[in-house]
């Protein structure tokens, strides 16, 4: 559906048009030159260009990428909506901390920076008498989760305008020009499937999916669930309204670390289902974010191929995967590292002394 948002934007950066034509054809220009024949890198060259219209430049170069899980309770678990208890939520960011998750040793793999913020999950990672911080983790806690959204709205005008702020300061304290979303949350698919339903008009059934690993039967309670939870919240219809009302405290901080990251011409890499809602949202309001999203892969949840259709993306991996975590996005990080490799390093026509296709009718 159409944004008719009457949102206030303040809490959203002006973004620059990163159309800009004349780097666009300079990009197009030196990827045409290079000793293939035109467009034979396909994908790949779509995406050298983006990241060099992102990072303004001719010879793009990803410096110190940033792969953070963002992690949040949601009160809606309590209505069976998935197969893990709550409780998932602090023992994987302990596995996270610990190295032992999938995205763990995948950011080891590629040298990617792991870094988990607590969001508002219900454990005290830093409990009294104890360590006052830990490698690796930033606790910027709105509450211990949100409220269930069966009963009234996920989370305060408040504390989404918080957490929107403590994503934005996160990314400003870090490193780098890359950043890769991750997430973590009990109950998190169901909040996606509520954004994407209310924000696209896709009907809940065809939005709602197994998360973490439902049953047809239970699948089918989770998507009359989400029903009524729409119908209980049918005026939130405005992106920041629709966030309040059905979102998790991990999805607002990270709408807050991509408006930042976008404002700083930050390559921003998206995962998966729960991490494309977020996008939703924030292009909702500030559209050229998109021109800074690379999406990583299509995941095997039941709503994200069409929300990637609504989004106009082009996702680079199509493995099936429903993890999260950020794991696609670290799955593609090397296609990326190649892209720019390409641009900057691949000799030309002319300088490698190689001819080109001859023209038509000679």
């Amino acid at each position: 559906m159409p944004n008719t948002s009457t949102e206030p934007r303040s809490l959203s950066p002006a973004l620059q048009d990163l159309s800009q034509p004349a780097l666009r054809a300079a990009l197009q220009e030196r990827l045409d030159q290079k000793t293939k024949p035109l467009g034979s890198l396909g994908q790949l060259e779509s995406l050298a260009l983006q990241l060099g219209l992102i990072l303004q430049t001719e010879t793009p170069q990803l410096q110190q990428p940033q792969l953070v899980v963002f992690a949040g309770d949601h009160g809606l678990a309590a209505r069976g909506v998935s197969a893990y208890p709550s409780d998932v939520t602090w023992q994987m960011v302990e596995n996270f901390l610990a190295g032992g998750a999938c995205v763990s040793v995948l950011a080891r793999q590629h040298g990617l920076a792991l870094t988990v913020a607590d969001c508002g999950v219900r454990h005290d990672f830093l409990p009294p008498g104890g360590p006052a911080e830990r490698a690796g983790l930033v606790v910027c806690k709105i509450a211990p989760g949100t409220a269930d959204a069966f009963v009234e709205e996920a989370m305060s005008a408040v504390q989404c305008d918080q957490a929107i702020e403590n994503g934005k300061a996160l990314v400003k304290g870090l490193p780098g020009n890359v950043l890769l979303l991750g997430e973590m949350g009990i109950g998190n698919t169901s909040a996606a499937s509520l954004l994407q339903a209310r924000l696209t008009g896709l009907d809940i059934a065809a939005c709602t999916g197994s998360g973490t690993g439902l049953d047809a039967a239970a699948v089918a309670r989770k998507a009359q669930v989400l029903r009524d939870v729409l119908a209980r919240h049918e005026a939130a219809v405005d992106p920041l309204a629709a966030l309040r009302a059905f979102g998790g405290f991990e999805m607002a901080t990270m709408l807050g670390a991509v408006w930042q990251a976008a404002a700083e011409h930050r390559v921003i890499v998206v995962d998966g289902f729960i991490t494309t809602a977020v996008i939703l949202v924030a292009q909702a309001l500030q559209p050229a974010v998109l021109q800074r999203c690379v999406f990583s892969h299509r995941s095997g949840e039941a709503g994200h191929a069409a929300l990637l259709r609504h989004l106009g993306a082009s996702p680079l991996l199509d493995l099936g995967l429903r993890l999260g975590e950020g794991s696609g996005a670290a799955l593609a990080w090397p296609l990326l590292q190649s892209a720019c490799a390409v641009l900057r390093e691949m000799a030309s026509f002319a300088s490698a002394g190689v001819s080109q296709k001859e023209s038509e009718g000679h």
